[in-house]
């Protein structure tokens, strides 16, 4: 009954959005009140549910984003986004700017929590877009399912981390199998998917539109790479200096606080202010007028996220991801079939992959015991469920239809189903692995 309900409860929130034209933050905060009430919350927990999804949701990614939006507006006006793209365009020509994005998505994806790489590239996504007047769906896809494969597969990131220790893995070996799964993976989702998106429709947020400015005024190519990629450099050195650091508890404090992605970006932000902002000229009014600006193009996903963000914690705290789970548990498949599956669903049901990978994890931790799987093809396994197709329920897929300025339609076309492609690709490379391993 609980399952029919969260199916009923998201097609209601997408005949709200859709045939109702009610507005998304508005539809969403209804339908997780709705969905509450069914589930048989207790009446006084309900909105504590839809606050705390809201606070924990938007205290992670609220500052990401918006000092994300104002570096993107600063290097899209100051022609830093005009000079990255051309040099990339030079590089690999318009026919495989795709790939040059899907490999810097790869590697900066290693260290970067997937919203905090989605909000950093997004404006290197939409300069090449812009300046040469490519689709925005097709060019930026192959990125973006780069990033959404590292957050699902590979540790560092907190759900394969969790799930190595919940199913005690290796965590060497996890992330070795990983790479191998998770680059046929991306290249079938990004780069050869991509090609059937050409003529989606597509009008990015202006405020990463590049002004088109004369190559005598634009800042050199060594300092526009060097900004717009600043805050990924930083993430990098402060997470290799904690993996090597062994000394004194108040160096790794130091370092633990440097590389908080919020200080991260607002030190990037103070650099950006003073190279790409004051030292081209612009007064202080100028740049920080700009930044109001980029703040208000973007309130509304603020508010979208947050929205999504409650509906997932009324249905975490319904318990309906673990009475899923407990069912699905006597079905005879594969172990490493059942561990994809587990997490999938629950995935589509409450719209969160950390969820969904963890609590398939303290399910799945005694089969796998059990039957002597490998481990750490279940954490890919569990994983690669975990990404399964992100829908209305899901943030990710509510920044990516906003920042592309997409339809729901388009974006269940696009995104839903490219993480789709993704979750299946990975299981079938676990699946091809676990014969020789």
């Amino acid at each position: 009954m609980s399952f029919l309900i969260v199916i009923g409860c998201i097609l209601l929130l997408i005949l709200l959005t859709t045939w109702g034209r009610m507005n998304t933050f508005l539809a969403f905060l209804l339908v997780s009140v709705v969905a509450g009430v069914l589930l048989q919350l207790p009446l006084n927990k309900v909105m504590t549910a839809v606050q705390k999804g809201m606070g924990d949701t938007l205290g992670s990614l609220v500052i990401i984003i918006v000092l994300g939006a104002m570096l993107g507006k600063l290097v899209a006006e100051s022609g830093a986004a005009q000079q990255i793209s051309a040099v990339l365009m030079k590089a690999f020509g318009p026919r495989y700017v795709q790939w040059a994005l899907m490999l810097t998505g790869f590697i900066i994806g290693i260290p970067l929590y997937y919203g905090v790489g989605f909000v950093l590239m997004v404006p290197l996504i939409f300069s090449v877009v812009y300046e040469y007047k490519l689709p925005a769906v097709y060019v930026g896809l192959p990125m973006l399912a780069a990033l959404s494969v590292t957050h699902g597969f590979l540790p560092p990131h907190p759900s394969p981390v969790a799930l190595v220790g919940q199913l005690q893995a290796s965590m060497g070996l996890t992330l070795l199998y990983g790479f191998m799964v998770a680059i046929p993976a991306i290249i079938i989702a990004g780069p050869l998917f991509s090609q059937l998106l050409k003529k989606i429709p597509s009008v990015p947020l202006q405020t990463f539109r590049p002004k088109d400015i004369e190559p005598s005024k634009m800042p050199g190519t060594a300092i526009s790479f060097a900004i717009a990629l600043l805050p990924v450099f930083l993430l990098m050195l402060t997470t290799a200096l904690a993996y090597f650091a062994t000394g004194e508890p108040a160096v790794k404090a130091a370092i633990a606080f440097a590389g908080e992605p919020a200080v991260v970006m607002l030190v990037a932000l103070l650099v950006a202010t003073f190279t790409l902002g004051t030292g081209t000229g612009r007064s202080v009014k100028e740049v920080m007028d700009m930044y109001a600006d980029s703040v208000k193009d973007i309130a509304m996903i603020l508010l979208i996220i947050a929205g999504a963000g409650a509906l997932k914690e009324v249905l975490s705290d319904s318990g309906v991801s673990k009475e899923i789970g407990a069912v699905l548990q006597t079905w005879p498949l594969h172990p490493l079939v059942l561990g994809w599956l587990m997490a999938a669903i629950i995935r589509v049901c409450v719209g969160s992959a950390t969820i969904a990978g963890l609590t398939t994890a303290g399910i799945i931790a005694p089969l796998v015991v059990q039957t002597n799987v490998n481990p750490n093809l279940m954490v890919l396994s569990v994983g690669a469920g975990s990404l399964m197709f992100s829908h209305v329920n899901d943030a990710g897929f509510w920044m990516f239809k906003e920042y592309f300025n997409l339809s729901i339609k388009d974006t269940l076309k696009t995104w839903s189903v490219m993480e789709t492609i993704v979750s299946v690709a990975g299981l079938i490379g676990v699946l091809i692995l676990s014969l020789w391993i």
